[in-house]
């Protein structure tokens, strides 16, 4: 029993003295294959060269960078903040502008309007309007190389895209959402003109398609890439100078909303705005957002957006203090709804013109765009005999047509790249008037055959009975209390 025990001691000793020794062994022959390889390693091969960093996207380059690039940090952050002020002009600002404007019985169909507007001109912009607008096609209407913003390269992967060659620094996708605000807010201002008496189903339908026959061409041949009125276009029969919207914002939605004017004929009856605060917080946000518009459409932030960003402060202020005036001379008290009028009326004038002129320049355009639209919502308004409600015309499209104007004489070469009239450029002075002439007429003609017919079908008009009531109520459901 004794040994029986000795010899199970011992096995289990010499048991794990062999683990042991084969443990160590393991482990010394680990060391040593991985300090001396018994086989000498061939030749390694040489080191990959580093990938090169992507370019930067450079429509300036010879030839251009524009595929496979990376996009500017410090310019995609400023379009990204401008696109979100463009589109605070609308919603809220132009719905509380009009809304402060409207009587109370109509004010919730005013702002839903401007709410509605954004969403449907969205879904159009994206399905159809940004590629007929902004990409090359012909002359006069863009392809549809991005119809339902196919395309798009956007390889977060290495930050590379194919930007838009129309502002090659940022990604085609902040250029898309910059230009969408445009394109929602030129038919929101035509909502002016038909206040207080227009179906909303034949608005969203006019709108609709006036967004695609009227704003869409007219984009492209002053903005497009090779649009016939395009500055930027070496090969344009005609080149306007319009920086920011004058011609395909403003004088665009002025025309159409006095062809809705004379269509829809005038109120059974009208009265003073229900808020006139509503109205000055509208005028404000607009003008905080106006800087996005106009600074924001350098679509680079740098010299040219500095620039358009000091004259549009200085022609709303001189704007907005000259109207006072004019209004304070002639009906002897001066006016919350006027002044933010004259403000409006001085955004708009020096919209064209803010990536052309100087200080001075937006000085005198400020006057002329709070004496002239003043005149157009007063005297021109009665000559005309048209009810536009909101003074669309009065404002936007007057104070379009002087701002396009004036840029042609006051444009500087230092600033924008073009001379204008006081630099010995009277041919600039031509190019402003044609384009202004073929604009309007091409938007009253279309504008008007698509009221026409929606009316034929539709109709535009709502009812006595429902004017009388209140668009909100009986539109809607709801009502302002």
């Amino acid at each position: 029993m004794t040994l029986n025990k000795s010899s199970r001691a011992g096995l289990l000793a010499l048991a794990l003295g062999v683990l042991l020794g084969l443990f160590l062994s393991v482990a010394a022959f680990d060391a040593s294959y991985a300090q001396a390889p018994a086989t000498p390693p061939a030749a390694a091969a040489p080191a990959a060269a580093p990938t090169p960093p992507p370019p930067a996207c450079d429509a300036t380059a010879k030839p251009p960078v524009l595929a496979k690039c990376t996009s500017n940090s410090g310019d995609t952050a400023w379009m990204m903040t401008s696109m979100a002020l463009v589109l605070m002009m609308t919603i809220p600002g132009l719905g509380l502008f009009y809304g402060g404007m409207v009587r109370k019985k109509n004010v919730g169909d005013t702002v839903m309007t401007s709410f509605a507007i954004t969403c449907l001109i969205t879904i159009l912009f994206a399905v159809v309007t940004y590629s007929l607008s902004f990409t090359a096609g012909s002359p006069y209407i863009g392809g549809l190389s991005r119809a339902f913003l196919q395309g798009i390269l956007s390889d977060i992967s290495n930050g590379t895209g194919n930007p838009n060659p129309l502002a090659a620094t940022i990604p085609e996708t902040v250029y898309i959402c910059f230009q969408m605000t445009f394109a929602i807010i030129t038919p929101a201002l035509i909502a002016g003109a038909f206040a207080e008496r227009m179906k909303f189903s034949a608005m969203l339908w006019f709108i609709g398609i006036w967004a695609i026959a009227v704003y869409a061409p007219v984009a492209h041949w002053v903005w497009g890439p090779d649009g016939f009125l395009s500055s930027g276009n070496s090969d344009a029969y005609i080149k306007v100078l319009d920086f920011a919207g004058g011609t395909v914002v403003h004088i665009n939605a002025g025309v159409a909303g006095l062809m809705c004017a004379i269509v829809l004929g005038k109120r059974k009856d009208s009265g003073p705005g229900h808020n006139m605060v509503l109205t000055m917080i509208g005028a404000s946000l607009l003008w905080v957002g106006w800087f996005g518009f106009n600074a924001g459409s350098a679509v680079t932030a740098g010299m040219q957006a500095g620039m358009a960003m000091t004259v549009t402060q200085i022609a709303t202020a001189v704007a907005a203090f000259t109207w006072m005036l004019v209004e304070w001379i002639a009906r002897g008290k001066p006016t919350v709804i006027g002044m933010c009028s004259g403000a409006v009326a001085g955004l708009v004038a020096i919209t064209p013109a803010s990536g052309f002129v100087g200080p001075v320049g937006s000085m005198v355009i400020g006057v002329a765009a709070g004496v002239f639209c003043y005149w157009g919502v007063t005297g021109l308004k009665r000559m005309l005999g048209v009810d536009d409600a909101l003074d669309c015309f009065g404002v936007h499209g007057i104070g379009g047509i002087v701002g396009a104007l004036l840029t042609g004489v006051f444009a500087i070469n230092e600033y924008g790249g073009t001379a204008g009239l006081i630099e010995g450029n009277a041919a600039q002075m031509i190019n402003q008037v044609e384009g202004i002439v073929i604009i309007f007429v091409y938007d009253a003609i279309v504008s008007l055959i698509i009221l026409k017919v929606l009316d034929a079908i539709i109709g535009l008009r709502v009812s006595d009975e429902v004017e009388r009531e209140g668009l909100d109520l009986a539109l809607h459901g709801e009502t302002v209390q």
